[in-house]
């Protein structure tokens, strides 16, 4: 992974003294509320309905064991014993004291992990395929021009106040993992006929109050002409989008309005004054940053699998897990373990600090030391020898953390909701909890198969309801929080905004619902058809007969 080199160390110090300075100063009253507020949004500071919060980044969803021992031990000293992994591979502290957030973020920086840019408007975490460098489907591996990117982007001067969050993912494999269709910025790797890496490039993505799916800007970009092409733009957007509505400030309101068209004519002006500027990147930059992630001393693969061809065979819940957790490796030898945190009574995406300490371990233990946070709240040990999986299997049974869900019904996002985050409407956490309890028969989930639910508090749609295949969304309907549900969205290849199918409902209604809509599934499903494929064959017809009859 990526190490900091001397300027970055003192970067960060340099901005830990002065956000020390900005929080004596508010803390003692030489700085109010209004004043403050944009000083602390730089930092990563949200300040949620009952408390502070802390949002740390994890570039690419890229963790170190040591950097998990480190947020372990955060939890454990400044919060409440636990962090909370949110769709956009960061973490959340959400009980700090604002008083020791400074320390907070010196702690990070000792193992090179920093919040800035987690909010604010600016280009926040760039996010990328858990599975980057070890897909057996990649074309190339994105972490390399995922640090290029972030390189350029953090403290761009032109971009620390744009009209809004931007936010940008990057997939390097022939499947989308990253969900780069629902980004400000989409970027695929791919390669021409000449077998060059170049860039297929996605603008105006995004969920919220408006979802939209990204268009394409330009179907292969020269790999050399990455940075100075996002420039050209983030200059676009800078220059013509909106600063008098935060509503329709978003980059995907200003490509609707201009028309892809026009907005693609405007990037290729600005870009052609940049693309032979030091922005172009040398195959010697390339090069330089991609030393960074090398290739792991892997081993040659066991021929003894005895024991995992025994336990697949005598012990049911291992063949599960082993079917559902366990993919396939590009390295001979080796799987890619899904680690869930979706547990029975646990808010979606949380892990105690106790928990973090033994993942690490396990990380050292059974491969090189490297954790993923995936955009599904979920964690991935990526390096795991096939002949170890049995002994891994049985430490992360007893640790709750061998839930073979991946994909399935219980597998849900839920954003913190009303329970914490003050720009909430309504609760996610309970909903969430209520549906997984509903749906705790793993013979039942299997059978059902992929299918995505995703449950957001409010119209942000931090959880993607948007684009599940099932989406929640909690909403306040005079003073009562009621729940739309939509059907048909897909964050894939296949990418879609759901179909909302009928007047909300009260929550304890909610649990039911779903269920209704499953049985309807299953009565209409032909073969081994994805709930997704069913829904569009037959419309939403059946399905809201079963909700609302």
């Amino acid at each position: 992974m990526y190490r900091y080199d001397e300027f970055d160390h003192r970067l960060l110090s340099q901005r830990i003294g002065q956000f020390r300075d900005q929080v004596a100063r508010r803390l003692s009253g030489q700085l109010d509320e209004d004043a403050f507020r944009p000083l602390r949004l730089r930092n990563g500071v949200y300040l949620q309905l009952n408390a502070y919060m802390l949002r740390v980044n994890i570039p690419y969803g890229l963790l170190s064991s040591r950097q998990l021992r480190r947020l372990a031990d955060i939890a454990e000293r400044y919060d409440r014993g636990y962090g909370h992994f949110s769709t956009r591979q960061n973490i959340q502290f959400n009980w700090p004291r604002l008083v020791d957030i400074p320390d907070m973020l010196a702690e990070l920086a000792e193992v090179e992990m920093h919040a800035m840019q987690s909010s604010g408007n600016c280009i926040r975490n760039i996010t990328a395929d858990h599975l980057a460098g070890i897909a057996a489907d990649e074309v190339a591996d994105p972490r390399p021009y995922c640090e290029i990117i972030r390189q350029w982007s953090t403290l761009h001067p032109e971009f620390s106040f744009l009209p809004r969050k931007f936010k940008i993912a990057v997939s390097g494999a022939a499947r989308d993992r990253a969900a780069v269709h629902v980004h400000d910025i989409g970027i695929r790797i791919r390669r021409n006929e000449a077998g060059e890496i170049g860039f297929h490039i996605l603008v105006g993505g995004g969920l919220g109050r408006t979802p939209v799916i990204g268009k394409t800007l330009r179907e292969f970009l020269p790999e050399a002409d990455l940075l100075s092409y996002l420039e050209a733009v983030l200059r676009v957007y800078n220059r013509y989008g909106r600063r008098d509505n935060k509503y329709k400030a978003r980059i995907k309101i200003l490509v609707n309005d201009l028309g892809i068209g026009a907005f693609a004519a405007l990037v290729e002006e600005e870009w052609q004054r940049l693309r032979h500027s030091a922005l172009r990147l040398g195959p010697a930059d390339i090069e330089r940053m991609k030393a960074h992630f090398p290739r792991p001393d892997y081993l040659p693969p066991v021929n003894d699998t005895s024991e995992y061809e025994a336990l697949r065979r005598d012990d049911p819940a291992f063949d599960r897990w082993a079917e559902n957790a366990v993919f396939s490796h590009r390295q001979p030898g080796y799987g890619i373990v899904m680690v869930s945190l979706k547990r029975s009574g646990r808010p979606t995406g949380d892990m105690r600090a106790d928990e973090m300490r033994a993942l690490a371990r396990l990380a050292e233990e059974y491969g090189f030391g490297e954790i993923r946070v995936t955009h599904r709240q979920n964690l991935v040990l990526p390096d795991v020898p096939l002949h170890r999986l049995p002994s891994l299997w049985r430490e992360l049974t007893a640790l709750d953390l061998a839930m073979p869900n991946h994909g399935l019904l219980s597998d849900i996002i839920a954003c913190p909701g009303m329970d914490y985050c003050a720009l909430a409407t309504a609760r996610s956490i309970p909903v969430a909890q209520a549906i997984a309890e509903r749906f705790d028969d793993l013979d039942y989930l299997h059978d059902i198969g992929d299918l995505s639910l995703n449950i957001s508090g409010c119209i942000n749609s931090c959880a993607h309801h948007n684009v599940a295949n099932i989406g929640i969304l909690g909403v306040d309907k005079r003073g009562q929080e009621v729940y739309q549900i939509t059907l048909g969205g897909s964050s894939g290849d296949d990418a879609a905004i759901g179909k909302r199918i009928g007047p909300a409902l009260p929550a304890e209604d909610v649990p039911a619902a779903i269920e209704g809509i499953v049985e309807a599934f299953l009565a209409e499903r032909e073969g081994d058809e994805r709930f997704i494929d069913t829904y569009r064959r037959v419309g939403d017809q059946p399905f809201k007969e079963r909700v609302y009859a």
